[in-house]
């Protein structure tokens, strides 16, 4: 008899529309990796026990989303350096009865920024919209790539503010110059603007003025598909280069698989065939 497949999972909610358990399932395919993935609805007040649930069932890893991010982090034994930082893991490893949580976002966006969109980060000044969970998960890496600056807007100034404070040590070390903007005090040009906020989730108007955007600037929404289209138009039609989110999607995924499997899946090739599958 085969032996079992190692488990791993997505949990979220709502979860109906992840694209993550087939991303995986063509990791593993193209790597020759023996798993099974799948995603679960877990509400919040139920996340502890579904995890628990899981480890037993002999889950070895699981990715995690909206809105358990946070509690990831908290139910966590051990939590690397960018969970302390950001306040969130989006990704745990189970082992022994243990859970060590991680966050990949950060890495998996400065690999679509750098590498799928070519845009180096070091020496860049930056705009990062928004101060909340999807912020806190890459304002780290961001810094390690040695910007110029970053500035962080967000509509609460405390929250913006206590962000960057989170992370002046880090600025320190990349010699980075790092601050919290006002919205109303936006009246800087930036080489690169990150959309890490909900607005284009929720439909809302663009959070900041077209004044932000120097010519030739990346405008990147976190977001992808149709709910990053506004964000994508707009910066488009103030001479912005634009790019969504499914990249990071897809490096996040497979920061994800060489953690639980020592293996790095081609995640060009599959962001290729995602993009193509979306598109039919």
């Amino acid at each position: 008899m085969s032996a079992a497949l190692d488990t791993y999972c997505v949990m979220g909610d709502p979860i109906a529309h992840s694209r993550s358990p087939w991303i995986h399932a063509r990791f593993a395919e193209l790597t020759g990796e023996r798993l099974s993935y799948e995603a679960r609805r877990v509400p919040l007040a139920d996340f502890a026990d579904a995890l628990r649930r899981f480890a037993l069932e002999g889950g070895r890893g699981c990715n995690i989303t909206v809105p358990l991010k946070r509690e990831a982090a908290r139910l966590s034994h051990t939590r690397s350096e960018r969970v302390a930082q950001a306040g969130a893991a989006n990704t745990l490893v189970l082992q022994g009865g243990r859970i060590h949580a991680d966050n990949t976002d950060g890495l998996g966006l400065v690999a679509d920024i750098e590498q799928g969109a070519g845009v180096p980060l070091a020496g860049r000044d930056v705009l990062l919209i928004g101060a909340g969970g999807a912020a806190a998960g890459v304002l780290g890496p961001l810094l390690a790539r040695a910007p110029r600056r970053i500035a962080v807007c967000n509509r609460t100034a405390a929250r913006a503010e206590e962000l960057v404070a989170r992370h002046l040590g880090s600025a320190k070390l990349s010699k980075t110059e790092l601050l919290a903007l006002d919205q109303q005090a936006l009246d800087a040009d930036f080489d690169l603007i990150i959309n890490a906020t909900s607005s284009s989730l929720s439909g809302g108007p663009v959070p900041v003025p077209a004044r932000v955007l120097r010519p030739g600037a990346l405008a990147y929404d976190m977001m992808y598909g149709p709910p990053a289209q506004g964000f994508l138009d707009w910066a488009g039609a103030h001479g912005a280069v634009s790019r969504d989110g499914l990249g990071m999607l897809v490096e996040q995924a497979a920061q994800s698989f060489l953690l639980w499997r020592g293996v790095r899946p081609p995640s060009t090739q599959v962001l290729s065939e995602l993009r193509a599958l979306l598109a039919a």
